[in-house]
C-alpha cells in the first residue's frame, strides 16, 4: 500500500518546481523529499520526474499520474473532514434502536423535539423485543429498560420509572380483597420472558422477592405491550411499567394492585459502543434524553 504521504510529498515537488523548494513547504529536510519521491518511483515501477541540476521535469507517466494524485488527495481529504465532522457537527444520521412500546410512548415524542432543534441530523429508529448487536448492526446506540448486566458496552443512565402489579377489575373481583402479597402472588401470572424475579417492598420498608406460586404463570410474552393487551383482556397479573398502563388505570381498564408497596425503580439506560471519540450526535441525544420529560 502506497502512503498518501508520498502522494503529497510529490504534488508539492511538482508545484515547488524543485526538491528544495518542496522541503521548505513541506517543513521536511531536502533528504527526506528526496528519499520519499524515490521510493514512491520505486513502489511504482516507473519514473515519474527527470531531473538534473537546474529543475526538474514530468515524464508522460508522472503527468498523468500528478493529475489522478490531486484527485485521490482531495477525495482522501473530503473523506477525513466527513468522519471527523461526524463527531464534531450535529449532521449525518443518527442510528438508534429501542422496544416498540417504549419508542412509541416515549422516543418518538422525543424525536420531535429534538429534531427541530437539529434539523441537519437525520434518525433511523429500529423497534424490536429483541437486543440487537449495536455493532455488527451499526447502531449508534440503544434505549434499553430495566438493570443492566456486564456489557461490553458503555452505559449511561438516563431516567428511572416505577412498576405497577395491574389486572382488569373483572379478574380482581374473584380475588378480593387483594390486600396481601400472597394473595397477589395466588392469582394467574402473566410473565416477562426477559424479567425472571423482581423485588417488592412492603409498607414497612421489607424488601421481598415477587415470586408467583407454581402453576399460576399461564402466559409469559417477550414484551410489555403484549403484556399489557393479555391484562386487559383479562387473563392475569402484569408488572408493567408505569408510562405504558397510566392512561389504562385512569380510564378504569385496569387496576392497580397493592398500591402500598413498590416493586424496585426501573431504570432507561442509554448504551453505545465503548470508542475512544463519542460522536457529538450520540452525546446531544442522550444529554437531551436525560432532560426529557
Amino acid at each position: 500500500m502506497i502512503s498518501l504521504d508520498r502522494f503529497d510529498t510529490f504534488k508539492a515537488v511538482v508545484e515547488a518546481g524543485s526538491l528544495t523548494a518542496a522541503a521548505d513547504t513541506l517543513g521536511q529536510t531536502r533528504a527526506v523529499v528526496s528519499f520519499n519521491l524515490k521510493r514512491l518511483e520505486e513502489e511504482l515501477g516507473v519514473t515519474l520526474l527527470t531531473r538534473n541540476t537546474r529543475q526538474l521535469a514530468l515524464t508522460d507517466a508522472g503527468e498523468r499520474f500528478y493529475r489522478r494524485c490531486l484527485r485521490t488527495l482531495d477525495e482522501a481529504r473530503l473523506a477525513i473532514e466527513e468522519a471527523r465532522s461526524e463527531h464534531s457537527q450535529l449532521k449525518g444520521t443518527l442510528r438508534i434502536t429501542t422496544t416498540v412500546e417504549f419508542a412509541l410512548a416515549q422516543v418518538v415524542p422525543a424525536l420531535e423535539v429534538f429534531r427541530q432543534q437539529q434539523p441537519q441530523l437525520n434518525i433511523h429508529l429500529s423497534t424490536s423485543s429483541t437486543h440487537a448487536d449495536l455493532i455488527s448492526e451499526r447502531f449508534d446506540m440503544a434505549i434499553r429498560l430495566g438493570r443492566m448486566h456486564d456489557s461490553n458496552l458503555r452505559a449511561v443512565q438516563l431516567s428511572t420509572f416505577e412498576v405497577f402489579a395491574v389486572a382488569a377489575p373483572g379478574l380482581v373481583e374473584r380475588f378480593v380483597p387483594v390486600d396481601t402479597l400472597a394473595v397477589l402472588e395466588s392469582m394467574p401470572t402473566l410473565g416477562h420472558g426477559r424479567v425472571p424475579e423482581m423485588t417488592v417492598s412492603d409498607p414497612a420498608g421489607t424488601e421481598h422477592i415477587y415470586q408467583p406460586k407454581p402453576g399460576t404463570t399461564a402466559i409469559v410474552a417477550d414484551n410489555s405491550a403484549t403484556l399489557r393487551a393479555f391484562a386487559l383482556t383479562g387473563q392475569g397479573v402484569a408488572i408493567l411499567p408505569q408510562w405504558l398502563i397510566q392512561e389504562d388505570l385512569d380510564a378504569g381498564r385496569l387496576q392497580r394492585l397493592l398500591p402500598d408497596y413498590r416493586f424496585a425503580q426501573q431504570g432507561v439506560y442509554a448504551l453505545y459502543p465503548d470508542t475512544r471519540h463519542l460522536p457529538l450526535k450520540v452525546r446531544a441525544f442522550i444529554d437531551f434524553m436525560k432532560g426529557w420529560g
